[in-house]
C-alpha cells in the first residue's frame, strides 16, 4: 500500500523594517469598532503583530471614558502611534512627539515609530505631498523610524525614500472607502522604483481596502504587507472578516513568491498533444 507524504506548508518569510522583525505581514488598525471587546478579539483573529493607535487624546477614550489602551496587550503588540487627523507638518510633528512619550512611558518597543500621515483635506482624506515630506524630514532629523502615508504616485513615493523614511506606504485607495486597488499599475510603479536598488526595502499597501480579495491582490502585487482598519471594523462580522484578511494576507505573499504563470491571449491544453491516441473512423 503506497501512503501519500504529508507534505508542509512553507512558511512565510518574515517582514523586517527598521531593524524589526515580523511573522504577521497585516497591520490593522484599533479604531471605529463597535466596542473594545469586538476590537480585541478581531485584533487577535487578525494575527497581527502591529497595530495602529492615533494619538490625538479623543480617540484614545471611547464614548463612555473607556481606555483605549485597557484593551491592548502592550507587552505583545508593537504599537505604531499614527499621526490620523493631521492636516499640516507643523501639527503631525507635535502628535508624533506626543505618541513617542506615551509609549516610552509604556515601555513598548513602537516607541520611535510613527504612522505619519499629513492630509490634504477632509472629503479625499488624500495625503499632502509636500507637507508629508516637510514633516518626514523634520521627525527623521529627530531620531523617528517613519511609515509613510502615501498616494499611489510614484515620483512621491520615491522622494519620501529618499527623505529617509523606513517604509511607503501608498494607498490603493481613499482611506475607508473599501474600493480596493484602483490602480494597479501605479502600485507595481512604486514598488519597482522603490525596490530598484534595494529589493529588501519594505512597501506596504495602506488605506482602501474592502474585501479579504483586496488584501491578497495587493499581496500579489508584490506589496510587503497590507495595513487596514475600516474593512475588519465595520465588517458585519468583524472578527470573521479578521481571519479572512489574515488568510488572504498569507495567500497573496505566497502567491506572489511562488511566481504566476504569463498571461496569454489563446489557450494551452493542461495535457500534451504529443502521443495522444487518434481514433479513426472504419478502423
Amino acid at each position: 500500500m503506497t501512503t501519500n507524504p504529508t507534505i508542509s506548508e512553507p512558511g512565510l518569510a518574515p517582514l523586517a523594517i527598521a531593524g524589526r522583525t515580523f511573522h504577521s505581514r497585516l497591520f490593522v488598525g484599533t479604531g471605529k469598532y463597535a466596542s473594545m471587546d469586538t476590537m480585541q478579539t478581531a485584533l487577535d483573529a487578525s494575527g497581527t503583530e502591529v497595530i495602529t493607535v492615533a494619538v490625538r487624546r479623543e480617540r484614545l477614550f471611547n464614548a463612555e471614558g473607556k481606555s483605549l489602551l485597557e484593551y491592548i496587550d502592550t507587552d505583545r503588540y508593537t504599537i505604531l502611534p499614527n499621526t490620523a487627523g493631521c492636516f499640516s507638518a507643523e501639527d503631525a510633528v507635535r502628535v508624533a512627539r506626543l505618541g513617542r512619550d506615551l509609549l516610552e512611558q509604556l515601555g513598548n518597543p513602537g516607541a520611535n515609530w510613527v504612522k505619519l500621515e499629513v492630509l490634504g483635506d477632509k472629503k479625499t482624506l488624500l495625503p499632502d505631498p509636500v507637507g508629508t515630506l516637510e514633516a518626514a524630514r523634520e521627525l527623521i532629523a529627530d531620531g523617528f523610524d517613519i511609515l509613510c502615508y502615501s498616494s499611489d504616485d510614484p515620483i512621491s513615493a520615491v522622494r519620501l525614500k529618499e527623505a529617509g523614511v523606513a517604509s511607503v506606504m501608498p494607498a490603493g485607495s481613499p482611506i475607508g472607502s473599501g474600493q480596493g486597488i484602483l490602480n494597479a499599475n501605479n502600485i507595481v510603479l512604486c514598488l519597482q522604483l522603490l525596490k530598484e536598488n534595494d529589493p529588501s526595502y519594505p512597501v506596504i499597501v495602506d488605506a482602501g481596502v474592502g474585501c479579504a480579495s483586496d488584501v491578497a491582490r495587493a499581496m500579489e502585487l508584490g506589496a510587503d504587507g497590507v495595513l487596514l482598519n475600516t474593512a475588519i471594523a465595520h465588517a458585519s462580522d468583524p472578527v470573521m472578516m479578521a481571519h479572512a484578511m489574515r488568510k488572504a494576507c498569507e495567500a497573496g505573499h505566497q502567491s506572489f513568491q511562488s511566481g504566476r504563470i504569463p498571461k496569454k491571449l489563446y489557450a494551452t491544453a493542461s495535457s500534451p498533444m504529443e502521443g495522444a491516441i487518434s481514433y479513426i473512423p472504419g478502423e
